[in-house]
């Protein structure tokens, strides 16, 4: 019999400790701005930080002009020198997956040849799969509702990473909606002749069926998440913790944690979360003024989670535009026609054009802010 796993009750006296502990852990922020001290990756402006140097990942945010000053431009990301939007526009032009391709620029920075990838491609197929007692004793023995915790304890007992994290995630995602959504819980084994892509969905799906569309936008969001540069949070915590010398698990599984944070990685299921709030409560989806009013009601905290932040837009890195959300939106558009959900494509969009206005308003110094590519990965994953 299942065991049923009971939220812990939280108390009006443990919501006075939690004050007292804000009350008194609380910085001020002035001394940010005294000490020049920077706030993570973003100083105090917003704007992100210098933090380290890649040959892996390069992101091109402002244009040097001849007196030596920047000036925003719309942002481009590169994997060894090639353009991350011109790479994708091969793989869908020949209508294939790139996922694995990338996945060994990066690792060895060059393209592979045909008989290069398809011995990667072996590969990785023939590292995926995990032992059956590791699905039992890892994966079921304490199913996490965060994937990232689920996906961070695997990490730490398994190897053949790039090959297995897809297991890990699926496995990870049967086991929560066994345990805490009382669904049933169905394993596929992935199949060697499928891509990465392909095998997720394959695995992910109780029927094991998935659209072309929906593959092809998958492999497209793998490889726009692929790399960063180390100009992000997760992949600047790589740089930290491999610097100690410690093993591979250690930090992927660091780096991991880093990512789950709502304002990094977990900003996409913020963004969801946000939109199903903002569902529920404007009447009129086609109402520029009521959307502006519930987005001016975010930023000062008077909305969904009272955080003061318009999730899934804006970025440290980045400064007019983010690649990878422009990339993403067109895709994202033809499957929201394939799900019959244009309505609340046409929400995004208008959120998207919206938001950056009402931004530049209420906060000067944001002025120019644009979605990035948890603005609309989210709408894709749910």
């Amino acid at each position: 019999m299942r065991e049923k796993i009971v939220p812990i009750e939280v108390t009006p006296e443990m919501m006075k400790m939690l004050e007292i502990c804000k009350k008194n852990k609380s910085i001020n922020p002035e001394l940010y701005t005294q000490y020049d001290v920077k706030r993570g990756l973003r100083d105090i402006n917003g704007k992100g930080v210098l933090a380290g140097l890649t040959e892996i990942g390069e992101i091109h945010a402002y244009d040097t002009l001849s007196d030596g000053s920047s000036k925003p431009c719309d942002g481009k990301l590169y994997y060894h020198g090639y353009d991350v939007e011109d790479l994708i526009k091969g793989f869908i032009r020949d209508k294939r997956f790139g996922f694995e391709e990338v996945t060994y620029l990066l690792l060895f920075g060059e393209l592979p040849n045909k008989n290069e990838l398809d011995i990667f491609t072996k590969t990785l197929s023939h590292m995926r799969t995990i032992p059956p007692s590791f699905v039992r004793d890892i994966i079921m023995q304490a199913p996490s509702k965060d994937m990232m915790n689920a996906l961070s304890r695997g990490v730490l007992t398994l190897l053949q990473l790039i090959a297995q994290f897809p297991l890990l995630s699926v496995y990870g995602y049967q086991a929560f909606k066994y345990y805490h959504e009382n669904d049933s819980f169905i394993v596929h084994a992935p199949k060697p002749e499928l891509s990465t892509a392909e095998n997720i969905l394959h695995m992910l799906r109780n029927d094991s069926q998935y659209t072309e569309l929906e593959a092809r936008i998958l492999d497209i969001a793998l490889i726009l998440h692929a790399e960063h540069g180390g100009g992000n949070n997760s992949t600047f915590t790589t740089h930290v913790v491999t610097s100690s010398g410690t093993d591979t698990y250690s930090t992927v599984a660091a780096s991991l944690g880093a990512l789950k944070g709502p304002k990094h990685g977990g900003a996409n299921i913020k963004v969801t979360q946000m939109f199903e709030d903002m569902k529920k409560n404007i009447k009129n989806w086609n109402d520029d003024k009521e959307i502006e009013q519930y987005l001016s009601d975010l930023l000062n905290k008077k909305a969904f989670d009272k955080s003061g932040l318009i999730y899934g837009m804006g970025h440290a890195v980045y400064s007019l535009s983010d690649p990878r959300a422009n990339v993403f939106k067109s895709f994202v558009e033809s499957l929201s026609k394939e799900k019959g959900r244009e309505d609340e494509f046409n929400l995004y969009s208008r959120v998207e054009r919206l938001a950056p206005q009402v931004i530049a308003s209420e906060r000067k110094m944001y002025k120019g802010v644009s979605a990035n590519v948890d603005f609309y990965s989210g709408f894709v994953y749910s």
